[in-house]
């Protein structure tokens, strides 16, 4: 088709509109399904099902949204001026049309995206590609109204009257009622959602067993920065100065959670941790038993539990066997805290995901002789640029921040594999000469679920990848040494001793064996009938094409989950307030 005029793309986005209006008006599957090609596919978030889907194929989309539209009304769609124009844009090497749309439905405004191809592969350049569609707001419930009903009159003021903190110390006691929502875990998961439903009003109280509000990156080894860079990493409501680092360092971000707590009104309790919970199916409640610091148990009986524990966050730590007869010190790298104490001493560090890199490029630059043990092959490419090539969307100059989610939420998962296959060979490419390096060292490599890279690897696995921020040039200079578990014969009281004879002597022994996610937890805070029922929470379900029992309603009432990356956690946490609001307004059939 080549380049269009920016004025000719709106045309062809208005006229495809004019038939789809009339379609989904008619509500004829048929009528709606000529407007999509065979290999198309709509993520439908919440605006005419009050789920989160993927639909592929003209006839099934067509199928579905003439039963949705019907359903809830919606309508009236058109091109959003306020957002970022229709353009002629590639992805996943493919020329498209994209177009930010809105509409109306009986329940609120919701927020849509349109792909078509302009490749010259399709039948028709006016079909659709792919389709994206998700509820922004429910009416009388906006996030703007609620702010202006929270404010006071500038001159309605008591000087012998409770202030401002007297009344937040007082709402987080939560003596004289119960919070609608009880949150476990404070760290951008916990928050985000907790900000998300603070700004429709649904009264949210945030425990987390740490001392201190962001210690759970605080605490992390000394270390941790960021392998994204900043701009795909903000939070609800308030972005991080511009001023900032590209690559934030983990006492940065937890300062910045401790801030956003106050700055957004958020009740949370420290140093509580959750011990247990039971659904009263007659009250319809939670009794969430926890535990405080002072050694009393509180019991709350919120209507909905989200689970914010990250998806990696109680660390893993492998039946490893005949490591029990080492003798020296043993730690998970969550228990590590920097390489300066281990100068001069052999260390063994085992796995080679993020966490082990790192504490091995720490436990090298502090003067630690360091062997790493792979015990599976591992992706590996430069944080720089590499790395950065999947948050493309994120990067440059462009639409806000809010457009930019929308982009991401957007993809399904056919075309975001197949962009990330081609990204994973670009960055192959890239990184040859550290690759060739790797495995000269006898390092073994993996370039993800069918050479998708390291995105899909985090959805499925929650890890199995590093960013190369220099441990990868230690290991292939030698500096930091590879052992292959499957050339340990035994571990002994010392170290160890390979197949072939030689003894290994270590001083200490570092776990980076990486995280459990939350299906862990089900069993042992909700009980085996909870657990079984809710099933796995992660992953993907490859034919709905979605994360399992993630930001969306599982199959126990009243309990939710939300983890992942931060720009996950912030264009999800909007979705998953939503769903619990139309929950508590009666919106949502059982």
């Amino acid at each position: 088709m080549g380049i269009l005029p920016s004025a000719d793309v709106v045309k062809i986005v208005e006229s495809w509109l004019i038939h789809f209006n009339s379609a989904i008006d008619s509500a004829d599957p048929k009528q709606i399904s000529r407007l999509f090609i065979s290999d198309s596919h709509w993520r439908e978030i919440l605006s005419v099902s009050w789920f989160i889907s993927t639909t592929s194929g003209s006839d099934p989309i067509g199928a579905g949204l003439a039963k949705g539209v019907a359903k809830y009304k919606a309508h009236n769609f058109c091109i959003d001026t306020k957002r970022c124009p229709p353009r002629q844009i590639e992805r996943a090497d493919v020329p498209v049309i994209e177009a930010i749309l809105k509409f109306e439905t009986a329940v609120g405004q919701g927020a849509a995206l349109l792909r078509m191809r302009c490749d010259g592969q399709t039948p028709s350049p006016t079909q659709a590609w792919t389709f994206h569609t998700t509820l922004e707001t429910i009416r009388g419930h906006e996030e703007a109204t609620i702010r202006a009903q929270r404010a006071e009159p500038v001159f309605n003021r008591n000087f012998q009257g409770p202030n401002w903190l007297d009344k937040r110390q007082a709402a987080s006691r939560f003596t004289n009622r119960e919070p609608t929502v009880l949150i476990v875990g404070g760290g951008h998961a916990g928050l985000s959602v907790a900000a998300r439903l603070g700004q429709i009003g649904v009264d949210t109280l945030v425990v987390d067993r740490m001392k201190r509000i962001g210690d759970n990156w605080r605490l992390h080894y000394h270390g941790l920065i960021l392998h994204n860079q900043v701009y795909s990493n903000h939070l609800p409501y308030i972005s991080y100065p511009s001023t900032w680092q590209p690559y934030l360092p983990k006492d940065r971000i937890a300062n910045f959670l401790e801030m956003y707590v106050d700055c957004m009104d958020i009740l949370f309790w420290t140093e509580t941790t959750f011990a247990s919970a039971q659904f009263n199916d007659g009250s319809q409640t939670w009794q969430a038993q926890l535990q405080l610091t002072n050694g009393q148990t509180r019991t709350v009986k919120p209507k909905h539990i989200i689970m914010a524990t990250s998806v990696s966050g109680s660390p893993l730590i492998p039946a490893i066997p005949t490591l029990a007869q080492f003798k020296g010190p043993v730690m998970h790298s969550s228990q590590f805290g920097e390489g300066a104490k281990w100068k001069g001493k052999n260390v063994l560090v085992i796995g080679t995901g993020t966490s082990a890199h790192d504490i091995a490029q720490d436990l090298h630059g502090n003067g630690a002789l360091t062997t790493m043990v792979q015990r599976s092959p591992t992706l590996v490419l430069n944080v720089e640029p590499s790395a950065q090539l999947y948050d493309g969307i994120y990067l440059g100059e462009g639409p806000s921040l809010e457009d930019r989610d929308l982009i991401n939420t957007s993809i399904p998962l056919k075309l975001m594999l197949a962009m990330h296959k081609r990204l994973t060979d670009q960055a192959k490419a890239y990184d040859k000469p550290i690759l060739d390096g790797l495995k000269k060292a006898g390092f073994k490599l993996d370039y993800g679920v069918d050479g998708t890279g390291w995105p899909y690897l985090f959805r499925t696995r929650g890890g199995g990848y590093y960013f190369n921020v220099g441990c990868s040039d230690l290991i292939a200079y030698g500096d930091i040494s590879i052992l292959q578990n499957d050339n340990i014969a035994t571990y002994t009281a010392t170290g160890l001793q390979t197949k072939d004879g030689r003894q290994l002597t270590y001083d200490a022994i570092v776990l980076g064996t990486g995280y459990k996610g939350h299906t862990h937890l089900l069993q042992s805070l909700f009980g085996d009938k909870v657990a079984q029922s809710v099933g796995q929470v992660w992953g993907f379900d490859t034919q709905a094409q979605e994360l399992k029992n993630m930001w969306t309603r599982t199959a126990q009432k009243g309990l939710w989950f939300t983890g992942g990356a931060f720009s996950q956690c912030r264009a999800y946490s909007k979705y998953l307030a939503l769903q619990i609001k139309a929950t508590e307004l009666d919106l949502i059939d059982s």
